[in-house]
C-alpha cells in the first residue's frame, strides 16, 4: 500500500518520516471553516477529516489527514495574525497549562478512521524581555498557539502530559496504533 499525506506541514512530514520511508504528499484545499457551536476539542477532528476526504485517492492507497489546535482557558489558539497577538498567546500560557489537541484522520478506499489526541503543555512563567526575543526569530507566525515546542520556546515549557509529536502535529504513537489494529500495517 502506498501512504499518502494530505499536509503542507514541513513538521507532519518529518514526523512521518520518522516511522516510513516512503510517502507522497497531496496537499488538500479542504476549507478550514467550522460552525460556531462546535466543541473546540472536535474542530481538528474535523478538520482532519475534511483534509483526508478532499484529496484524490487510487486503488491501494492509505490518505492521512491531520490538524491541530491549541486550547488555553476555554480559548483556541490559533496562528498568530500579529506580533502582538503572538505576545498575548504566549503570556496568556505563561505560569499556565494549555491542551493542544491534534486530530487525525486514516483513510482508505473503503474504511475511514478519526479521532483527537490531546495532550497537555505547563509553561513555565515567561519574562516578556523572553516573549519579544523568541517573537523576533519568526518562528511564532506559522504555528498554532504561537509556538513550536520543538524550537527556542521548548526553554519554555516546565512539562508535558501526553504524546510529544502530538504537540509537534502529528499523533505519533496513535497514528502508529491505528496502521496497526485497523489496517493491520506495521510501521515500524
Amino acid at each position: 500500500m502506498k501512504i499518502v499525506l494530505a499536509s503542507a506541514s514541513p513538521r507532519r512530514r518529518e514526523i512521518l518520516s520518522m516511522v516510513c520511508d516512503s510517502f507522497d504528499v497531496r496537499v488538500s484545499s479542504a476549507s478550514e471553516s467550522y460552525s460556531d457551536d462546535t466543541p473546540l476539542d472536535q474542530i481538528p477532528k474535523i478538520l482532519a477529516e475534511r483534509k483526508a476526504l478532499s484529496v484524490p485517492m487510487e486503488q491501494d492507497e492509505i490518505i492521512i489527514g491531520a490538524d491541530t489546535v491549541v486550547i488555553c482557558e476555554g480559548e483556541l489558539m490559533g496562528k498568530p495574525k500579529s506580533r502582538q497577538d503572538a505576545i498575548r498567546m504566549l503570556e496568556k500560557f505563561s505560569d499556565n497549562t494549555h491542551a493542544v489537541v491534534s486530530g487525525i484522520c486514516v483513510r482508505t478506499h473503503d474504511k475511514l478512521y478519526s479521532e483527537s489526541v490531546t495532550s497537555y503543555v505547563n509553561m513555565r512563567k515567561i519574562s516578556r524581555e523572553e516573549i519579544e526575543k523568541y517573537i523576533d526569530r519568526d518562528e511564532p507566525y506559522d504555528k498554532a498557539g504561537a509556538y513550536g515546542i520543538q524550537e527556542m520556546a521548548g526553554a519554555f515549557v516546565r512539562s508535558i502530559d501526553g504524546d510529544f509529536y502530538n504537540i509537534v502535529g502529528l499523533p505519533l504513537c496513535r497514528l502508529t496504533e491505528i496502521f496497526k489494529s485497523e489496517l493491520g500495517v506495521e510501521l515500524i
